[in-house]
């Protein structure tokens, strides 16, 4: 049976997340929410600014927009530093590989265009290639997301990420949607669009990518994970953990059969 804690009503409303659907309620939520929002993504720009951070960045951009649309209790900067420390290893780590495959995507891109102009049969890897990066920009809508709120390896997170992607495959191709034209904005209204990248361009995207694919990631992802185990998701028993991260055993609401099967391989998205 799940545990209450009074810390978790706030006169008499809880913390717990709703479900949301509909393009209203989302968009009331971003609304209530715009000016943190801008405020988020400037500040998630200047954590981009070392490059190499760009990863963590993300992750903490995530958790933060996550919170908000869940409607969860968020402190702005303090919940982003926090996401920022604790996922700074794997958020490296992603970041590194998306910048790679940045380089290698144009670079490819340039010579496969320059070939097919002269061997038409090169339009085949082409676009092989590029069906590839759609993928993987897709993917990275969940990868993100499972980085900053599940403590899945590095292994674990890219193949359910490309599961994810197929299984949330509407959802999916939304995000892709607004990402490809507001990544196209940016690039053709240069440098016009500097004001536009810089207060609301990479929250929204993110907002709306937590909006959509958190949903996904917690029906295939966290919430098998405590029926598995039998145990009770703390977002449905409304408990309000300082480290507000899931997949995290608390040893006070541990029962002796859960003690047991707490070193038992992670299993996810079968």
């Amino acid at each position: 049976m799940g545990l209450i804690r009074r810390s978790d009503m706030q006169g008499g409303i809880p913390k717990a997340p709703r479900e949301k659907t509909g393009f209203m309620k989302y968009a009331s939520i971003y609304l209530n929410h715009f000016w943190k929002l801008m405020a988020l993504n400037f500040i998630y720009l200047l954590f981009c600014l070392p490059v190499i951070t760009i990863g963590p960045a993300t992750a903490a951009l995530t958790k933060v927009c996550r919170n908000y649309s869940q409607e969860r209790h968020t402190y702005l900067f303090g919940d982003f530093w926090d996401s920022f420390k604790k996922n700074f290893k794997q958020g490296l780590v992603f970041g590194l590989i998306d910048l790679l495959f940045v380089v290698v995507f144009a670079v490819g891109l340039m010579f496969y265009m320059d070939w097919a102009q002269k061997m038409p049969i090169m339009y085949i890897p082409m676009i092989i290639m590029f069906s590839f990066m759609i993928v993987v920009i897709m993917m990275n809508f969940y990868i993100y997301i499972m980085v900053s709120s599940t403590n899945l390896t590095v292994k674990q997170i890219i193949k359910n990420s490309l599961i994810l992607s197929y299984l949330g495959m509407k959802k999916s191709i939304i995000c892709l949607v607004v990402y490809v034209l507001f990544m196209s904005i940016n690039i053709f209204f240069y440098p016009i669009s500097i004001v536009f990248a810089a207060t609301l361009c990479f929250s929204f995207i993110s907002f709306l990518d937590c909006s959509l694919c958190y949903p996904v990631v917690r029906k295939y992802i966290i919430q098998p994970y405590y029926d598995q185990r039998g145990e009770i998701n703390p977002e449905d028993a409304l408990l309000d953990t300082e480290e507000d991260r899931l997949f995290k055993d608390a040893p006070e609401y541990e029962t002796k059969e859960q003690k047991k099967t707490k070193k038992a391989k992670k299993k996810v998205v079968r």
